[in-house]
């Protein structure tokens, strides 16, 4: 999950190469226009979604794997960006891009179901090895993440906004993201995560915060002080105090546990 240096302009090349360049077929205005709506994947999420009174979602991989037509849905759904024009840094396409993350992360998951963990038979993970065409090319879930999400918009809440299956991962939101209110969204993904313990722990000697604010530090100020300054910015007034009381950060914690459905005793229902 390394960050590969490479400037915008030739990202760009890369990823969104000019029609005509790599394929001279013509594309149809349907081929090439960002779905508008993202109502598909709403619908899969709120049922395979589960809230849980921990305040952490979970997904029933389970019964999405046993649910052919729900899986023909999800399928048809990650293809609707294949050739989609992705290339713009606007809202609709960062709602885009982090939702196609989400649904290949989610069928990934499903087709590799019972497992413990995403990581469960890779070295450090399938991020690199997990592809999907999308914007008129083949990417993987890491150039997705680190060459499009966090290149281009460059901002924190990427974090908030992208889900890898775990237990200590933002949690994976009942609905999609729509850039209506995306901005509105992302703010309520970043207090939940930074008010829950798996994103913030208060110890008397100071904190113990997500390994998010440390393998991307950079993206949060790049100081332990700037990523105070961050879980400050989204803290809970009592969350808040206690920070500012002690705001060394002693540790960072990850649970890389999947964030199964099966493990929940008691559901909260929506």
């Amino acid at each position: 999950m390394r960050t590969v240096a490479l400037s915008l302009v030739a990202l760009a090349a890369c990823l969104f190469p000019a029609p005509g360049l790599a394929d001279t077929t013509p594309r149809t205005a349907a081929e090439t226009q960002v779905p508008a709506e993202h109502a598909e994947w709403t619908r899969l999420l709120k049922t395979y979604v589960k809230a849980s009174s921990d305040g952490i979602t979970r997904v029933d991989y389970a019964g999405l794997a046993a649910s052919p037509n729900d899986r023909a849905a999800l399928d048809a759904y990650i293809a609707r960006f294949a050739e989609a024009d992705l290339s713009a840094k606007t809202d609709a396409n960062f709602a885009s891009w982090a939702n196609l993350y989400n649904a290949v992360t989610v069928r990934h998951i499903v087709e590799r179901y019972p497992v413990k963990s995403i990581r469960d038979g890779y070295l450090t993970g399938p991020w690199k090895e997990v592809k999907v065409q999308a914007g008129g090319t083949e990417v993987s879930l890491d150039a997705i993440e680190h060459k499009i999400l966090r290149k281009t918009w460059g901002t924190p809440e990427v974090h908030y906004a992208i889900n890898c299956a775990s237990y200590s991962c933002p949690n994976l939101p009942a609905k999609a993201w729509e850039p209506a209110s995306l901005k509105k969204d992302l703010d309520a993904a970043a207090r939940a995560y930074i008010n829950h313990p798996r994103g913030v722990t208060v110890t008397s000697r100071g904190l113990n915060v997500s390994e998010i604010y440390n393998w991307f530090d950079a993206d949060f100020g790049g100081s332990k002080a700037s990523v105070v300054e961050h879980l400050l910015k989204h803290a809970d007034q009592d969350l808040a105090a206690k920070i500012r009381a002690n705001p060394k950060i002693l540790r960072y914690q990850y649970d890389w546990s999947l964030n199964d459905a099966a493990k929940l005793k008691k559901p909260v229902k929506p």
